[in-house]
């Protein structure tokens, strides 16, 4: 199979073969994919800074050992 056949069945089955959403479909999607988004990237930011103050607390103590 060669270069060109292959981009000839790519575009065929991309414009032929595949079921693209709808519109409304397309939108509800993305609004889904955004909040679920936003709150991975507090829920990830909220545990960084835990774990951020929880190792400072612990370097502080154990500096403070040997000081």
């Amino acid at each position: 199979m060669s270069v060109a056949d292959f981009i000839k069945g790519s575009y065929h089955e991309f414009k032929e073969k595949v079921e693209w959403p709808k519109w409304p479909e397309l939108q509800s999607s993305t609004i889904v994919i955004t909040v679920a988004t936003v709150i991975l990237a507090l829920f990830v930011f909220g545990v960084d800074e835990l774990f951020s103050k929880a190792i400072k607390n612990i370097i502080d103590l154990i500096s403070s050992l040997f000081v």
